[in-house]
């Protein structure tokens, strides 16, 4: 084997190690948002996100600044939702360099205003990683029904 066709698949390999590593840190980025929610943590999700990041949580609400996306989450795991999980389903991940997207499936058990609901949604993610590290740039978050427990998902207003 010539020098040359070795040197190939050495930078082949590398460059397919790089993405492996990749996307892992992308998805345990993931699963550590999953984690804090559901610890209730809302003051380690900020550093999550990059500084200028954006979420968009549909009729929750949306902002911009990791400092306000820490207050968002801090508001929204206190009384208003004293209890919620949440458990995510075939992430999908892709990178180009230093930049990536992202969606993951989201089903969720709050309970709102002393009731149980059902919750099915779909995140898209923009990442980016600085320093080494990755970092959500983005998050968007589509509701497919969140709906009483009592009642279920066959009525038409899908979402409270």
């Amino acid at each position: 084997m010539a020098a040359a066709d070795l040197e190939k698949r050495i930078q082949t390999l590398e460059a397919q190690v790089q993405e492996l590593t990749d996307r892992d840190a992308i998805q345990t980025l993931r699963f550590r948002y999953h984690e804090y929610v559901n610890e209730k943590q809302p003051d380690r999700i900020g550093e999550l996100f990059t500084t200028d990041a954006e979420i968009d949580y549909a009729h929750l609400g949306a902002t911009k600044g990791r400092e306000k996306i820490i207050k968002f989450f801090q508001r929204g795991l206190s009384d208003l939702v004293p209890f919620v999980k949440q458990f995510i389903h075939n992430h999908v991940i892709h990178v180009q360099g230093n930049t990536g997207t992202g969606l993951s499936y989201l089903e969720a058990t709050p309970v709102h205003k002393g009731e149980s609901y059902l919750v099915a949604a779909r995140f898209d993610d923009e990442y980016v990683k600085e320093n080494g590290r990755w970092y959500f740039k983005k998050v968007k978050l589509t509701p497919y029904f969140m709906v009483p427990l009592k009642e279920g998902w066959a009525q038409e207003d899908l979402v409270f």
